[in-house]
């Protein structure tokens, strides 16, 4: 039998209530909210009027209220700049305070069984007793839940939410540190190769400069996902490549996890968009740590 693992989860949340809730939100994020139901989430970022990106977000809806989940930074920025013109809408914005768990594991099917929690047909979320569950992929679903849950015993939990972190990062799923928040425009972190920004749904903050991106092909970068041995998480996010005998600043690192047993480095890295995947990267403060670019597991190609 294959072992399930608990991760209490870092990141945070943004709640929305109010009659207005769906056309505030609307109005600030690159989602289509129209799309929301109680059986999916959605990937979301929210912008600045420049269009930079000021966090990543899962979006997704219980008990008649929306949420956001982010990191911490993310949601710290995010939920001060959306309270500022909430008070022209009936919608009531706070950071939530309940738990974010993550459930990891080849098989997860038992634990779901255990807690009653059941993704019906394709549906990526669903309620459960003690709140929310989100399927983000099938080694990983995320749960949202309240003060009286639980982690059943036969599940064995970890302090560290690292291998989280580390799968989410293999599978290509932005998320912004601190000193990344308001630096990149949507598709320069891939937001849409993961369904993340609606091109049709009218205007939206920081609306003029994604869709310049997008019909006139002005964006020139991409992020990359990147691994490589090392002694730690890096302190300076600076990543160079080699040109000639040379060394040049490339990009850096938004996000990055660190095994311990192992001593592997998994980070993201926005980088110009037509870098050779073969080549070498390092780091440019600790020039010893070398990573090498790993394929991103969907297309960043144009429908």
């Amino acid at each position: 039998m294959s072992s399930v693992y608990a991760c209490p989860l870092s990141h945070q949340l943004i709640s929305l209530n109010g009659v207005d809730k769906l056309s505030y939100l609307h109005g600030q994020i690159t989602q289509d909210l129209n799309k929301l139901t109680s059986s999916n989430y959605l990937w979301a970022g929210h912008c600045s009027a420049k269009g930079k990106l000021w966090g990543v977000f899962k979006l997704f809806s219980h008990q008649d209220t929306y949420y956001l989940t982010g990191s911490e930074g993310e949601i710290e920025k995010s939920l001060a700049e959306l309270k500022k013109y909430a008070v022209f809408a009936k919608v009531e914005i706070s950071a939530a305070s309940q738990r974010l768990i993550g459930l990891i594991g080849d098989d997860l099917t038992d634990v779901l069984t255990q807690l009653n929690i059941t993704f019906e047909n394709d549906s990526t979320a669903c309620d459960f007793n003690h709140g929310k569950a989100l399927k983000l992929a099938d080694n990983r679903v995320l749960l949202m839940v309240d003060n009286q849950f639980s982690i059943p015993d036969n599940i064995s939990t970890l302090d560290t939410d690292a291998p989280w972190q580390q799968a989410a990062i293999l599978a290509g799923e932005p998320q912004l540190s601190s000193d990344a928040i308001g630096e990149y425009v949507p598709q320069m972190v891939n937001l849409q190769a993961i369904e993340g920004i609606s091109f049709k749904k009218g205007c939206y903050t920081g609306q003029e400069t994604v869709a310049r991106m997008k019909y006139l092909g002005k964006n020139k970068r991409a992020m990359y996902i990147v691994s490589g041995q090392s002694e730690g998480v890096l302190l300076e996010p600076d990543i160079e490549t080699q040109l000639g005998e040379n060394w040049r600043r490339a990009g850096k690192l938004i996000a990055q996890s660190f095994d311990e047993q192992k001593n592997i480095l998994t980070g993201l890295v926005v980088l110009p968009n037509d870098t050779d995947v073969t080549q070498v990267l390092r780091a440019k403060h600790t020039p010893q740590v070398e990573l090498s670019i790993l394929p991103l597991p969907y297309s960043l190609e144009d429908e």
